[in-house]
């Protein structure tokens, strides 16, 4: 994170003035503590917004490339169990085991260009996460033959939207649909939807980031009334924490159908 990028840049005198390939020598470090992608995003915004790098020498220091780890695979002539840590390392950066899955194809893709010993490729499956990512990819094109029977244009124009919201009632516990129209009332991403944090007394900003300071961000919600918003925001919230909308995977896979369309 931003800790980590500082104190790392502060341990080698690194500096704007020093070149990418100089820079790329301490990629590894940046890597061993940098663990997925939401640490080295920080990182690297870290070190263009407070050390003022540029984008590819910040690009260089906090991400190593599939391709480039292929190439250190077979430099350093690691066995297969290496191999395998190594695989399991690059698919649990990924945000998802989807992402994981397609990170490892890309992997062994290299590996295969660089004519990599037919062990040293097989080392890479990781059966387990591939078995997650299918069942993944089978829920979400179920789910978009499903969502296909609505009849999308007149479901969610801005006023069918507006017309439900006024009619929800908060007392009862909300449904797929009204978590729907929430979304779109304050203009959200499914991914934000779990992580949501009401910040102070109005409806002025959520936190983007699980894990982190809850930072206020100013956002547009359709709804103007801001005491209603509030109203409607902290029952989806309370319905998705206690667990009364199901699971949190289940959760994130009904916000994945609404934002389909």
């Amino acid at each position: 994170m931003s800790a980590i990028a500082t104190r790392i840049v502060g341990k080698y005198n690194l500096n704007p003035g020093m070149s990418a390939s100089d820079l790329s020598k301490y990629t590894s470090e940046f890597l061993e503590n940098l663990t997925d992608d939401r640490k080295r995003n920080q990182a690297r915004r870290r070190l263009r917004e407070g050390f003022k790098f540029s984008e590819e020498q910040a690009l260089v220091k906090s991400e190593e490339t599939i391709k480039e780890i292929a190439q250190r695979i077979l430099r350093d002539k690691l066995g297969e169990k290496d191999v395998k840590a190594e695989a399991i390392k690059l698919a649990k950066s990924a945000l998802n085991e989807v992402a994981g899955s397609s990170r490892l194809s890309r992997l062994r893709k290299e590996l295969r260009n660089l004519n990599a010993p037919y062990n040293i490729v097989e080392a890479t499956k990781i059966f387990e996460i591939t078995d997650k990512s299918n069942k993944i990819q089978t829920s979400r094109r179920k789910i978009a033959e499903d969502f296909e029977k609505i009849d999308y244009p007149d479901h969610f124009t801005l006023e069918s939207v507006k017309e439900r919201l006024d009619k929800y009632n908060i007392k009862t516990l909300p449904d797929s649909q009204a978590l729907a129209d929430v979304m779109i009332m304050l203009c959200m991403r499914p991914a934000e939807v779990t992580t949501l944090r009401i910040t102070d007394a109005g409806v002025t900003g959520f936190a983007k980031n699980r894990g982190q300071p809850d930072i206020p961000r100013k956002f547009r919600s359709m709804e103007k009334n801001q005491e209603r918003a509030k109203e409607l925001l902290t029952w989806i919230q309370n319905a998705i924490s206690s667990g009364q909308m199901g699971k949190p995977g289940a959760v994130y896979a009904v916000v994945y159908k609404i934002m389909l369309w």
